[in-house]
């Protein structure tokens, strides 16, 4: 049986989840609204399916829950946000104001991330950032769970990357969101749980072979997509997201499922641009035709239209949600 949530009901039942496990309020109202972002865009695997993980992980300490991230700018350009193995969400708005306000200042800036965890969608940072009146690229990374092209042993994350441009009155003209894999891990894990078989195409089992059994791929590896470009495009997001952030590599990051090892110590690397530090409103300009040059064309859309689409009828029909999840999550907000 399922039943229907509003928007802000989604919210506050995960905001109530998180507290009972342990978060501080500040950590979990940014989750929570992480969480009610994902459902509003129809992206269940990072909604409030991931609220009992998030409290297993706090309870377990994955996640430390008295967390305090430290914002530091060490170039006029440059913020750096230590999480203190907390929730990526909270570190994130924690350096948020001096990061945009960089970019702003300097035409633009960068914030990295480390000591972190799962940052939810990531295109939802890359959103933000546009209904800043910035142009928005960010990385983050996982856990390895892709192997190098003719490898077996997982490297790298699923490592995605996001791109958003504002629209110029508040919002985003597009947002790109992708994975270095074909599908997101978190989506494997969904069908792993449901008992639901896999995709071809979407990963390797142990023994390098390809396979559509959920809890083979698990414990094999996830395919890149567009084969060693995607590895390429994956590796980009470690360079930048562990690397240069001072974070873990995917390698050395404990599983952001279940309660084995410690806190992951993941990173997330973001740039803002001013477009009028650069192509003035030339920029607008441009997106304008480039964007009409997709529109135009039957079938064809921006990227981001589908989780837009979805955000519209959400945010009038409701979230519908499976009474064993909500009375899992319920029973952790009585705890």
């Amino acid at each position: 049986m399922r039943r229907k949530l509003s928007l802000d009901e989604v919210e506050e039942l995960a905001r109530l989840a998180l507290t009972s496990a342990g978060a501080s309020m500040a950590a979990a109202a940014s989750v929570a609204r992480s969480t009610r972002l994902a459902e509003r865009d129809g992206i269940r695997s990072h909604g409030l399916l991931y609220v009992p993980i998030y409290a297993e992980h706090l309870e377990c300490g994955k996640v430390a829950k008295d967390a305090a991230p430290a914002v530091s700018e060490t170039r006029p350009g440059a913020v750096r946000v230590d999480a203190a193995n907390g929730f990526a969400h909270a570190a994130i708005d924690a350096g948020w104001q001096a990061f945009t306000n960089a970019a702003r200042r300097c035409g633009i800036a960068a914030m990295s991330v480390h000591n972190s965890y799962n940052c939810g969608v990531l295109g939802h940072h890359a959103e933000r950032i546009a209904e800043a009146g910035l142009v928005g690229l960010c990385f983050t990374h996982a856990p390895a769970s892709i192997a190098p092209t003719g490898g077996k042993q997982p490297v790298i994350g699923t490592n995605p990357f996001s791109v958003a441009v504002p629209d110029g009155d508040g919002g985003a003209l597009l947002v790109i969101d992708q994975s270095a894999s074909v599908v997101a891990k978190s989506e494997i894990l969904l069908r792993s749980r449901q008992g639901e078989p896999i995709e071809p195409g979407w990963a390797l089992d142990a023994e390098g072979n390809e396979t559509t059994d959920a809890v083979a791929a698990l414990a094999g590896s996830m395919l890149p997509a567009g084969g060693y470009k995607g590895f390429g495009v994956g590796l980009l997001a470690e360079i930048l997201a562990a690397a240069l952030s001072g974070a873990n590599l995917s390698t050395e990051a404990s599983p952001f499922s279940g309660t084995k090892g410690g806190p992951p110590g993941t990173g997330q690397f973001f740039v803002a641009i001013d477009p009028q530090a650069f192509g003035g409103d030339a920029f607008a300009a441009s997106m304008t035709r480039l964007c009409a040059s997709i529109t135009a064309q039957d079938g064809a859309r921006l990227p981001g239209r589908r989780r837009a689409d979805n955000r519209r009828r959400i945010e009038e029909e409701g979230v519908g949600v499976d009474d064993a999840l909500f009375e899992r999550i319920e029973a952790l907000t009585r705890k």
